[in-house]
């Protein structure tokens, strides 16, 4: 905030604001969805989290195009440190299952060994 606005943020600051928004993360998190969505786009991204040190994780994201064309984020998911993996992507594949995605027409993802039978499951 310093840097790009010339502004400080106190800590307290950041988690009135975390403890404000927190419920409807939660709540967006576990929305039901559609049940078809024509399209799927699965991907992971690397970002640096600061826990007890500064890690490089994978963030899973998945995001439907529905029946009207317009694009939706169905989640993202903090992955371990190490890089992706398909055992990651069963589980988020299965959290989209268990809140109500039956299928989808074309799901577009990376080579990454596993993921193509983690889809089909």
């Amino acid at each position: 905030m310093a840097e790009i606005y010339d502004t400080e943020v106190s800590r307290e600051t950041i988690s009135k604001i975390t403890d404000a928004v927190l419920p409807d993360m939660v709540a967006w998190q576990s929305r039901p969805l559609d049940r078809v969505y024509p399209v799927l786009l699965i991907d992971a991204i690397v970002v640096k989290v600061r826990g007890s040190q500064v890690a490089n994780r994978p963030v899973y994201v998945a995001i439907g195009v529905n029946l009207e064309g317009e694009r939706d984020v169905l989640g993202l998911w903090l992955g371990p440190s190490g890089g992706e993996g398909a055992k990651q992507w069963m589980t988020m594949l299965t959290e989209l299952r268990n809140r109500g995605l039956l299928d989808a027409l074309i799901v577009c993802c990376d080579g990454l060994k596993g993921l193509p039978d983690a889809i089909r499951v």
